[in-house]
């Protein structure tokens, strides 16, 4: 991912935040024909794993192999900024649109896990990080056990080994104050959530 310094996020409190919050990811590997493969799935990222899992019937897990090399893509709140916003446009009009954003890539290995066990624990504390801070959480053992069984043998198990993280957010950081404060008023008049989202960032990074 190409990171210019001013849109590198470093902290790692930061980015695990970062893919927390957004909770999913575009798990991306190499398909047996040398073509990319990708699958968006809820993940947890735990330590130095992210754990994951595939419906049995999507193909993509049964072309990774143990350690095969994988890249999962954590993308946050998007939105397109129109040089109309920026202070510099009246001052010199040498402005052109842009695209900010906010990403996480996680690089490493992979293994898929086609067992019960380690399937239902995935499921378990997957469910448990969406549903704790309801106010009465849903949980795994609340389905009645055949039921569960069934929809477990339908899944299957993805960890990878985390060996290089990237954060990156670009949120303007290069423009002045003033563009800043334009861009930041230009999104948040949008009916779309998204661009509401990255003016959120933008005034929580300044």
């Amino acid at each position: 991912m190409y990171v210019p310094h001013f849109n590198a996020v470093a902290d790692e409190t930061e980015i695990r935040a970062m893919v927390a919050g957004i909770g999913s990811a575009e798990v991306v590997t190499t398909g047996a024909d040398g073509f990319p493969r990708a699958t968006l799935l809820p993940v947890l990222w735990d330590g130095g794993t992210v754990i994951a899992h595939f419906a049995r019937a999507n193909d993509h897990w049964r072309e990774i192999s143990d350690g095969a090399p994988a890249l999962l893509i954590c993308t946050g709140p998007q939105a397109y900024v129109s040089p109309s916003w920026y202070a510099a446009k009246a001052e010199h009009g040498r402005v052109v649109p842009t695209w900010n954003y906010s990403s996480v890539h996680l690089s490493g290995t992979a293994r898929i896990h086609d067992d019960p066990v380690w399937v239902r624990d995935a499921v378990t504390r997957l469910t448990e990080r969406h549903e704790s801070p309801r106010e009465q959480p849903w949980a795994v053992t609340d389905a009645p056990e055949a039921y569960l069984e069934g929809n477990l043998r339908a899944i299957v198990g993805l960890e990878l080994t985390v060996l290089r993280v990237e954060g990156k957010a670009k949120l303007s950081q290069n423009r002045s104050e003033a563009d800043r404060d334009g861009v930041v008023a230009g999104l948040r008049a949008s009916d779309d959530p998204g661009s509401r989202a990255v003016a959120d960032q933008m005034h929580d990074k300044t």
